[in-house]
């Protein structure tokens, strides 16, 4: 259970924060207790319990900030809104604020993956007197333990002794170690006091810790594979709090860092991997660490990934390409931008002509072709310049088989002439490639060669009736121009444009990464 005191207000400004959220639909009133006539309104809106709370409050016109305004939470949902407003009620009660008349606001919220509440009353008792809140956090840390049961003592016993099963090599290093838990330490005379909340709930002999002093933390491997991983990453998060979250979730590393918030002056590394503390200033110093990049210079070195990655695997494809900068980067490319953090920018035109080629190539191996035929007549249609680059297979795909049988099926099933159309109602085209008749089905991804299959060719050779052959003249004086989805390729243009059959000729779907089914 967490409880958070928030900022106080000389014009409680927490209300309308809540019912703005309460207006979005992502917080509600879960309780509203003396607020005089008030509570009698069907829906008061945020002046009215705004106005009540402020004329409530001027009987202490020597409260400048009578606000008080704090935020319950547990771990997920372990606990349900009725469970946490019973425990504020306590709460509230021992901090003094539980006295009858003492007006009270309850908001339940829903907007993050915790169950949380939010309660706002006045720094001023029903009788006029200012509520005690002296050392406020400090004692807020206690109720709160005292609520829960909880034996700080021990709970600080435990958590040092666990601390002392790694390996550090002085008392600063311990403190780090100390403060990745919550606690602060510090040296009076002989012993190392440690606190948490503001209040010290443990005392140890400082020769108890000088005892586990080691020397030998020094892993020459391990801190060459830090720099590695600090080098890289320094240069791929914004600001410190980023760098610090990144190496924690990702590596089990843990920054502490020394001195102001804006300007630390040093910093300690504790490796849970390892359980050992390193003073951070041996491996990279503070000054290179925090040397964060721009957004221009991420970008530049993600694009220098990228063209390092074309140079390793010309054949890389863009879902290929994206797997690899969302694992190490968060980036990804999509429409010709390099996109990561909600920034974008344009990716170098070589560089994604490339990988749309490569989206083709991919397209047109998912077929197997079988000879350079097959491979020319792929390439023209996905209009790959390059046909060099998409191999030939020695064995055909799940699909060649299966609509082998559809073939057969079509010529065990039939008499005579086998008309187009009966090719095309099951999904297939006929189309001469390379002196070689195929039956094609794009959606599939299939080309077969009918001839070697064993086909009867004499039942599907194309005969051109008279009055076809009137209606397929051009008229005269008129440019006739066939178009379809070949692009510059020059594959696949003609008269003929059977091979389209199932396929709609969207070339953007070969371009889009979403086409390609790996």
């Amino acid at each position: 259970m967490i409880a958070t005191i928030l900022p106080s207000s000389t014009s409680f400004h927490a209300v309308g924060y809540n019912e703005r959220k309460v207006a979005k639909g992502v917080a509600h009133l879960l309780e509203i207790k003396n607020f005089g006539p008030v509570e009698a309104m069907e829906r008061p809106t945020a002046d009215d319990l705004t106005a009540y709370l402020e004329s409530y409050s001027a009987r202490n016109t020597r409260i400048r900030k009578a606000q008080f305004h704090i935020a319950f939470s547990c771990k997920g949902h372990e606990s349900t809104e009725r469970e946490l407003l019973d425990f504020a009620h306590e709460y509230l009660r021992q901090m003094g604020y539980g006295e009858p008349g003492q007006p009270l606001l309850v908001y339940g919220h829903t907007d993050t993956g915790n169950t949380h509440i939010h309660v706002i009353t006045s720094r001023v008792a029903p009788d006029g007197r200012k509520i005690d809140h002296s050392h406020e956090r400090v004692r807020s840390q206690r109720v709160i333990d005292k609520i829960l049961g909880n034996d700080v003592v021990e709970k600080a016993r435990q958590d040092m002794e666990a601390a002392l099963r790694y390996r550090f090599a002085s008392m600063t290093q311990f403190k780090a170690l100390m403060n990745s838990l919550g606690y602060e330490c510090y040296e009076n005379d002989s012993k190392v006091s440690i606190k948490r909340g503001g209040a010290v709930c443990l005392e140890v002999p400082l020769e108890e810790i000088g005892r586990h002093f080691r020397t030998d933390t020094f892993d020459r491997q391990r801190r060459k594979q830090l720099r590695a991983i600090f080098s890289k990453y320094r240069d791929l998060t914004a600001n410190r709090r980023e760098l610090a979250g990144e190496m924690k979730r990702k590596f089990g590393i843990e920054l502490v860092f020394f001195g102001k918030t804006d300007s630390p002056y040093g910093y300690m590394i504790i490796d849970h991997n390892s359980k050992s503390v390193m003073n951070g200033g041996k491996i990279y110093s503070i000054r290179e660490l925090l040397d964060f990049s721009t957004a221009d210079e991420r970008f530049s070195r993600i694009e220098a990934q990228i063209d390092t990655l074309l140079a390793d695997n010309p054949k890389m494809t863009i879902p290929e390409l994206n797997d690899i900068l969302s694992r190490q980067f968060k980036a990804y490319v999509k429409g010709g931008c390099l996109h990561r953090g909600g920034d974008k920018r344009q990716l170098r035109a070589h560089m994604w002509e490339a990988l749309k080629r490569n989206n083709r190539i991919r397209w047109a191996e998912s077929f197997s072709p079988a000879t350079e035929a097959e491979r020319d007549f792929l390439c023209g249609i996905g209009r790959i310049s390059v046909p060099h680059m998409v191999d030939i297979y020695a064995s055909r795909c799940a699909s060649y088989h299966s609509r082998r049988l559809d073939l057969t099926d079509i010529f065990d099933n039939s008499t005579g002439y086998i008309r187009r159309q009966v090719f095309r109602d099951a999904g297939l085209s006929i189309r001469d490639i390379g002196g070689r008749t195929y039956a094609t089905d794009l959606k599939s991804r299939v080309l077969i060669d009918l001839e070697a299959e064993g086909f009867d060719m004499t039942r599907i050779r194309f005969r051109e009736l008279p009055s076809q052959k009137k209606r397929n003249e051009p008229h005269a004086n008129k440019t006739h121009r066939v178009s379809g989805a070949a692009g510059d390729a020059g594959a696949g243009r003609g008269d003929n444009r059977e091979w389209e059959v199932g396929y709609r000729g969207d070339y953007d779907r070969i371009d889009d990464e979403s086409a390609l089914k790996r």
